[in-house]
Order: C-alpha cells, then sequence, then structure tokens
C-alpha cells in the first residue's frame, strides 16, 4: 500500500496501530508486519469476529489446535494467524479504534446539532 495517501492515527499500542484515509474511506490496520485496509463495515465485521473468539477456552484447552486462531480480514486476502497474546492485542488495537470512531462521531453530532437552531 502506498504511503502517499493522507492518513490520519486514529489509534496506537506497541502491536499496531490504526489509520484512517479520508480519500478512500477506509480504515488501515497495521498489526505486526500485517497491513490491511478495510472500508467502516468490513473494520466492523472484522472486529465482530475477533471479539468472538473464545479467549477462556483458548486459555484453559491443552489441545495443540487451541494455540492460535485464524482470522481472515473480509474482503481482503489476508490471513491473521494469532497467537493468545497476539489476539488479545488485536482486540485492545480494534476496540480503541472503535472508541475513537465512536467519539468522533459523537462529538461531530453534538457540534453540528448545536450550530443548527
Amino acid at each position: 500500500m502506498s504511503n502517499t495517501l493522507p492518513l490520519t492515527e486514529l489509534f496506537a499500542s506497541s502491536k499496531g496501530a490504526t489509520y484512517q484515509c479520508d480519500t478512500t474511506n477506509r480504515i488501515i490496520i497495521q498489526f505486526g508486519d500485517a497491513r490491511v485496509s478495510l472500508r467502516i463495515s468490513d473494520f466492523l465485521t472484522f472486529k465482530k469476529r475477533v471479539d468472538s473468539v473464545d479467549i477462556h477456552t483458548m486459555i484453559f484447552n491443552t489441545d495443540d489446535a487451541y494455540d492460535v486462531e485464524v482470522i481472515d480480514a473480509p474482503r481482503t486476502d489476508h490471513l491473521f494467524v494469532l497467537s493468545l497474546c497476539d489476539l488479545i492485542a488485536l482486540r485492545d488495537l480494534l476496540a480503541g479504534t472503535r472508541f475513537v470512531l465512536d467519539l468522533n462521531t459523537l462529538l461531530n453530532e453534538r457540534i453540528y446539532s448545536s450550530l443548527v437552531y
């Protein structure tokens, strides 16, 4: 992905960051070595997929099948292969991003509704 588009950082953590591109109306997720660009609706779908993973089962199940979780990003060919720690870090990144998006929406609604009489 080209870095020539103007990107606004939404949220960052020690494992990654998310950016908003106003030109393409996309959220860019930079997590580890992965970088994916998602529409807002696809971002929300991806967040639901990540949030739906049962962390409790991953922690307490000793079977090797529960050591990693594979989650695909919607409308991309990218698969995230996540360990338990990576999954928790990605959840944190996506939750922080969602909070910033919700806060921005709330502020815009309040500011613009007060300007309209």
